[in-house]
């Protein structure tokens, strides 16, 4: 039975972005040796998209799918808050038909997205 998801991020300063998500999201983690860590997430969901050339990745000699990664939050103008109170900057928030949206900028200077649902959601869903 799958358990768990393991999602991989890439960053050019990878113990920048380590940091961020250790230090201001507070997000758990376990020390797997030599500064490695691994952070437990939120509750989770997936969703297909249509992809495009650029959307498909290549990893440990494999086709894998494409990902983009946006965290939820249900109060997006408290959380941009929290994040500003900590010295991280948000791009625009945006209003789409599936959510208000920003980017939070990472150390590296990737971004990650962050978005307040206007959909259901499927995250505390039970398997069968």
């Amino acid at each position: 039975m799958i358990n768990g998801a393991h999602v991989l991020l890439y960053s050019e300063k990878p113990e920048l972005d380590r940091a961020f998500l250790q230090d201001v999201l507070q997000f758990p983690y376990v020390d797997v040796g030599h500064g490695w860590l691994i952070f437990a997430l939120p509750p989770a969901e997936v969703a297909i998209h249509p992809a495009d050339g650029e959307t498909v990745g290549q990893h440990a000699e494999h086709r894998q799918i494409g990902a983009v990664l946006y965290l939820m939050c249900d109060d997006i103008v408290a959380e941009i808050a929290m994040l500003k109170s900590k010295g991280v900057s948000c791009t625009e928030v945006a209003e789409e038909r599936w959510g208000v949206r920003t980017t939070i900028q990472l150390p590296s200077g990737s971004e990650i997205g962050l978005y307040q649902p206007k959909h259901a959601v499927a995250y505390g869903l039970k398997r069968n």
